[in-house]
C-alpha cells in the first residue's frame, strides 16, 4: 500500500496549494485538519482529524504517512517536542516551512517570528527526522489581508516594514513538493524568495495596475497600527508578534535562484499574483 504524505496546514493559502501539486505528481495525500467533515479539500486527498495544540489527537492522522510537511501555526514552540515525537513514531521525513529572515548564525533572531521558527528549526534538527527546511522569504498571499481597504478606499493604511522579494505561494509549494518527492533535499536549508525586491507601497500599486484603479499605501505609526488591528479582533500576541517584525526587520535585497534551481521554472513576480487575485480586490 502507497505511504501518504501528511500535509499539516493543508487548508491555508501555501498549504492548500502543496496538496494541489502533489495530486498533480499522482501522489497519495492526506490533510490533517480540526475537523474532517467541514473541511474543504480538493477532491482526491484524504482528510484526517487532527489538533497540534493536542499531540494525542495526532496518531491517527500520521499513522501510514512516512513524510510530512509541516506548517507551526503558534507564536511559540512550546508544544512542537510532543508534536515532532509523535511525528517521529510513525515518518521519516518531515519538510518545515520556515522564514528567510532566519539567521542561523544569531543567539537570538530579530523579532518574535523569526525566533520563532529558529526554535522550531532546532527542534525539527534534533528530532532524529530527516528533515528539510524552506525559509521562506514574504508571501504574496499575505496581501489578501489588504483586500478590503483595497475595495472600499483604494488606500492601504499600516505600518511599513522594509522591502522584500515577495514570493508567490504556489513557488513555495512546488519547492515544497520536490522536497517531500525527491532524494537529494535531507538536511537542506532552502532559501526562497521572488525575484523583484518590494515595498508594501510597490506591491499596493502592483495590486491597483492589476485591478484598473489608483491606489496607495499610507503609513501609520505603529501605535495606530495596535489600535486598528485589535478593533478589528486580531489575537494580542500576534499584533504584537506582527509589529515587532515591522519594527525590527532589518533591510533586504536578497534575491535567491533556488525556486529555479529546484522546480526548473523562474520564481513569479508578485505583478502576476496580483493579476491572478485581482478578483479578491475589486
Amino acid at each position: 500500500m502507497m505511504s501518504e504524505i501528511l500535509v499539516i496546514g493543508a487548508t491555508g493559502n501555501v498549504g492548500r496549494e502543496v496538496v494541489v501539486q502533489l495530486l498533480a505528481t499522482g501522489a497519495a495525500v492526506r490533510a490533517m485538519v480540526r475537523d474532517p467533515e467541514s473541511a474543504r479539500l480538493p477532491e482526491g486527498v484524504k482528510a484526517a482529524g487532527g489538533d497540534l495544540s493536542l499531540p494525542d489527537t495526532l496518531e491517527g492522522a500520521l499513522r501510514g504517512s512516512d513524510t510530512v510537511f509541516l506548517i507551526w501555526p503558534f507564536l511559540t514552540a512550546e508544544g512542537a517536542p510532543a508534536v515532532l515525537e509523535a511525528i517521529a513514531r510513525h515518518a521519516r521525513r518531515v519538510v518545515y516551512l520556515s522564514s528567510s529572515g532566519v539567521n542561523g548564525d544569531a543567539e537570538r533572531q530579530t523579532d518574535p517570528i523569526n525566533q520563532l521558527h529558529a526554535d522550531m528549526e532546532r527542534l525539527i534538527e534534533d528530532s532524529g527526522l530527516e528533515w528539510t527546511v524552506l525559509r521562506s522569504n514574504t508571501i504574496a498571499s499575505n496581501a489578501r489581508g489588504w483586500a478590503e481597504q483595497i475595495r472600499t478606499t483604494r488606500v492601504v493604511r499600516g505600518p511599513d516594514i522594509a522591502a522584500t522579494a515577495v514570493i508567490h505561494e504556489r513557488d513555495i509549494a512546488a519547492v515544497a513538493v520536490h522536497a517531500l518527492t525527491d532524494d537529494g533535499h535531507a538536511g537542506a536549508i532552502h532559501v526562497l524568495t521572488g525575484p523583484q525586491v518590494l515595498s508594501r507601497a510597490e506591491q499596493v500599486h502592483s495590486i491597483g495596475e492589476a485591478i484598473g484603479h489608483r491606489t496607495r499605501f499610507e503609513k501609520v505609526s505603529v501605535q495606530v497600527a495596535r489600535e486598528q488591528m485589535l478593533a478589528d479582533g486580531r489575537p494580542a500576541a500576534l499584533v504584537e508578534a506582527l509589529l515587532a517584525s515591522a519594527e525590527t526587520r532589518p533591510e533586504s535585497t536578497l534575491i535567491t535562484s533556488t525556486v529555479e534551481e529546484i522546480t526548473g521554472l523562474p520564481a513569479r513576480t508578485f505583478r502576476s499574483w496580483a493579476e491572478e487575485h485581482a478578483d479578491d480586490f475589486r
